[in-house]
């Protein structure tokens, strides 16, 4: 299942991601792990949910926003594509474009 285009209206920031480089985002929920992780990030937005970690955005990103997080028991992968350095996001969509699942959702 795809992001919802509207995630900032449907859902609720439920807390916030401190990344290990210093980067930091919102996530909206529903959370209840290991199941559901919610939507993390807004400006550069991956429902964590539908990613399915095959590493496109991790590999085509030409700003490193991406880095590996890991989710043990979630069960369609058991690490995600963290939208860690979100505020590098430059805007050019290649990770909305690669992703297979269509997990993630630049905004601006």
């Amino acid at each position: 299942m795809a992001i919802d285009p509207e995630f900032k209206e449907n859902r609720e920031v439920v807390g916030r991601h401190d990344a290990e480089d210093g980067g930091e985002h919102d996530i909206r929920g529903p959370v209840e792990p290991p199941e559901n992780l919610g939507i993390h990030g807004t400006v550069v937005a991956v429902d964590f949910d539908a990613c399915i970690a095959d590493g496109a955005c991790l590999e085509d990103c030409p700003v490193d926003v991406f880095g590996w997080l890991e989710t043990p028991g979630h069960p369609a992968s058991e690490r995600k594509a963290d939208p860690a350095r979100e505020d590098d996001c430059i805007g050019c969509y290649l990770c909305e474009d690669v992703c297979p699942v269509d997990a993630i959702k630049v905004t601006y």
